[in-house]
């Protein structure tokens, strides 16, 4: 994923700020608590394509 790119991009439900999980190839949306997939290095920015993340994934995501 490309450093520029993800400082473009946003969350389409929060507008805030979303982390790249390079081993599952998703984008985070920590304060939505989504997951938005990656698939042929396009980024799925639908909020019906994305998983819902758990507190303990999203601690991890943070790195509490």
């Amino acid at each position: 994923m490309d450093p520029r790119l993800l400082d473009i991009l946003v969350c389409p439900v929060t507008k805030g700020p979303l982390r790249y999980d390079r081993q599952r190839q998703e984008l985070i949306s920590v304060s939505a608590g989504l997951a938005y997939p990656i698939r042929d290095a396009i980024p799925i920015l639908l909020e019906s394509e994305a998983r819902r993340i758990d507190e303990d994934e999203r601690d991890r995501v943070v790195g509490r």
